[in-house]
């Protein structure tokens, strides 16, 4: 798994429904080294933050491989890196072999795998057209956030050394395919030591809902 390209992107406006709407979603190329902090790459935003960047979210990135896949799904959009707002355009990312909690040298930096990333309408803005949220759910390959364990330079060229991995194998693409929670995957998903807060706790209410429901 190798760098191909760093992108990073400003916050503009965008209308959406006739209103501006501020989003960092378009990114673009820089020259490297670039520096990886805890919370983003250096030069690049994020709009809003209940939903994108943060800890758990600092580094998105997006296979290189899916794009030919793309254009052969979508043959009229010239897909190329950073259509899906991704930080890293990555060789050979495969969401079916990187698991959450992997962990990860890349130049300088130390990074987790946290989850998989989920599509919302500015997707649709960026190609003018909103069925393509349907169409990423569809298409089934999410690319993968990291946060940041360890800040340092990353370049174009730079690949990505695994160092750790958890116990418990949980495949990013799994956790994105999965539309039904069963209770005794979860229990295992549980014992994910890295997993994120906020995915313990949907998961562990999901458990106590469960429980709930057994009669004494």
């Amino acid at each position: 798994m190798k760098i191909l390209t760093i992108l990073t992107g400003k916050i503009i406006p965008v209308e959406f429904r006739g209103k501006p709407i501020p989003t960092g979603f378009f990114k673009h190329p820089v020259p490297g080294p670039v520096m990886l902090r805890s919370l983003t790459l250096e030069g690049d935003e994020q709009a809003d933050l209940r939903v994108h960047g943060g800890a758990d979210k600092a580094l998105y990135a997006y296979p290189y491989d899916s794009y030919d896949a793309w254009r052969r799904f979508k043959p009229g959009i010239d897909f190329q890196p950073g259509a899906f707002g991704e930080n890293l355009c990555m060789s050979s990312l495969d969401e079916k072999e990187i698991c959450l909690g992997d962990t990860f040298e890349l130049g300088d930096a130390v990074i987790q795998v946290t989850q998989p990333r989920y599509p919302c309408f500015k997707l649709g803005i960026k190609f003018n057209d909103q069925a393509m949220v349907q169409d990423f759910d569809r298409f089934g390959r999410p690319g993968v956030y990291f946060r940041v364990l360890r800040e340092g330079l990353i370049a174009v060229g730079d690949e990505m050394k695994l160092v750790k991995r958890e116990a418990v194998l949980v495949p990013v693409q799994e956790i994105f395919e999965m539309t039904e929670l069963d209770p005794l995957r979860i229990e295992e998903i549980l014992q994910v030591e890295s997993l994120t807060e906020k995915m313990r706790n949907k998961y562990q209410s999901f458990l106590d809902s469960q429980s709930a429901m057994v009669p004494e």
